[in-house]
């Protein structure tokens, strides 16, 4: 929906004239210090000072020259007027400011990536660890961002961009990595609202969807995190939640799907399970399992790069924070992250709002084998706390001995960090579940969050719109429509003659012609 500036200056005179504002009794609230786009000298500070000036941070188009960013910063700068505050927010940040900016993410990305289980990182909030965590997050996010979810596409379930102009096309040409492949599952399991469907009989595939991708930093950004990086970004569900009540809420060893444990007692939710290593020997982009591309496409990286300081960093929101842990799992336990000369790369997850994957002895065996698992979780959400909602870590440990072998008993893994949508002055207070489950919700509370009993205060000047891309959880007064993020006329265009259609997109790529070879080392040769 289009909006005059004129409406826009009469909403805002309207809106000051009534004090339609944050409450007074909120958390001060700070903006990006740019300056006004129509030309007004004023400009705000930051109430913390923009974070690491030498790493680069990904911001849309939105963030940078949205209409509702206008919006925010001309109405904080009368608020602030009014009460004869002038317009300087003052910072509660760090006192050490000079020694700060003298920080590195080269220098301590090992930390960063759970070297020491992010000991003194999280209370309070480590600047660098923050923008690292909205940076995995936005590669998650990208995963929803770059589906095709439209059933009247004859394209749905696939990604809407190719891997060489993947980033580009999402507005993020600086993010610094470039995709090395795409990653497929089978829809023949028992998790349906995970999969999108064309309402086209020809559609590019029955049985497939888009799941996520890997990506490698390029040179310049593996500069600044003193590393090769290897990435991969799991999707989560698209729908709202109804996915919860498609898990079986059933525990299986781990072995049971062919991956190699030792031990069956570790065991993990069966359909997460399923998900990661069921295929379809009929279906052109899901003959190989997802657990086969990521193994293949980790070796092969390892295999170019192995000269160099590499890490495997995972990341997911939802369902696919499940995927990211049991992708993770998976690596270790096959050893892949073991070079010659014993040489281990670490293994890391940024998982955002997932649920638990395994019962207490798949936490102790992905402990074992060191992979560190930071998980950020709005405490409202509740889908962390599923499955396993009578028997958990919070149980008392008498019971959950009692329960070690029931198919129902269940433990987080790794180090929570636990936001609150409530302690944020620009999100509604009684919004829906589906809204306390957002991802871009999660990174608007990240970037305000500085440590339990801290005022909420926004540190990269992060745009708040796009916490409504696919939610209505900002508070009315701001202005920004909800759901607001939707493609130029639902991607139809105007072919020659004038008729609206669909265009076509290139031809989809499936499986890397190499992957065969790397099956063979990694002895899951196959025939197809």
């Amino acid at each position: 929906m289009a909006i005059s500036l004129s409406q826009t200056f009469l909403s805002i005179n309207r809106q000051l004239e009534n004090h339609v504002l944050p409450s007074e009794n909120s958390s001060p609230v700070s903006f990006s210090g740019q300056k006004s786009q129509l030309g007004r000298s004023k400009s705000l500070e930051f109430a913390t000072r923009q974070q690491q000036p030498r790493v680069p941070r990904v911001l849309s188009r939105t963030s940078e020259s949205s209409l509702s960013s206008y919006i925010f910063h001309e109405l904080e700068i009368e608020r602030r007027e009014n009460r004869g505050e002038g317009n300087h927010i003052v910072s509660p940040g760090n006192n050490n400011q000079e020694e700060e900016e003298e920080r590195r993410i080269s220098d301590v990305w090992s930390e960063i990536h759970g070297k020491d289980d992010w000991v003194g990182m999280l209370n309070p909030m480590d600047p660098l660890l923050r923008s690292e965590l909205i940076r995995y997050g936005e590669m998650a996010q990208a995963c929803y961002d770059a589906f095709d979810f439209d059933p009247f596409s004859k394209y749905c379930g696939s990604c809407r961009f190719t891997p060489d102009n993947f980033f580009d096309s999402l507005d993020m040409t600086n993010h610094g990595y470039n995709v090395s492949r795409y990653l497929f599952a089978t829809s023949n399991i028992n998790l349906p609202n995970f999969f999108k469907k064309s309402r086209w009989p020809k559609v590019w595939s029955r049985n497939a969807n888009w799941i996520g991708y890997v990506a490698v930093s390029n040179d310049e950004m593996s500069k600044h995190l003193g590393r090769r990086d290897i990435s991969i970004a799991w999707r989560g569900t698209v729908t709202r939640l109804e996915w919860i009540a498609d898990l079986m809420d059933f525990l299986k060893p781990v072995s049971s799907n062919k991956i190699p444990c030792p031990d069956p007692t570790v065991k993990a939710e069966s359909g997460f399970l399923d998900l990661y290593t069921d295929k379809d020997v009929n279906c052109r982009y899901c003959k190989f399992s997802a657990r086969e591309q990521i193994l293949t496409e980790v070796k092969r990286l390892l295999e170019f790069y192995k000269d160099e300081e590499i890490s495997i960093t995972i990341t997911g929101h939802s369902l696919g924070s499940a995927l990211a842990i049991l992708s993770a799992y998976d690596i270790a336990e096959a050893g892949l992250n073991v070079l010659q000369e014993s040489r281990v790369v670490p293994v890391n997850v940024f998982s955002f709002s997932g649920p638990r994957v395994g019962n207490v002895k798949f936490k102790e065996r992905i402990e074992t084998l060191g992979v560190k698992v930071l998980r950020v979780v709005n405490v409202h959400d509740i889908v962390p706390k599923s499955p396993g909602l009578f028997f958990n870590e919070h149980a008392p440990p008498m019971m959950m001995k009692l329960a070690e072998g029931l198919p129902w008993s269940y433990s987080h893994v790794g180090v929570e960090l636990a936001l609150d949508h409530k302690n944020s002055p620009f999100l509604k207070q009684d919004a829906d579940l589906t809204c306390a489950h957002n991802l871009e919700a999660h990174l608007h509370l990240l970037d305000g969050y500085h440590g339990k009993g801290h005022r909420f205060v926004l540190a990269s000047g992060r745009d708040p719109a796009l916490v409504n891309k696919a939610c209505d959880f900002l508070k009315d007064h701001y202005l920004v429509p909800p759901y607001w993020r939707q493609d130029e006329n639902k991607g139809m265009i105007r072919n020659k003659d004038g008729r609206w259609m669909q265009p076509e997109r290139p031809k989809l790529d499936d499986h890397p012609e190499d992957i065969h070879h790397h099956l063979k080392q990694l002895g899951l040769a196959t025939e197809h």
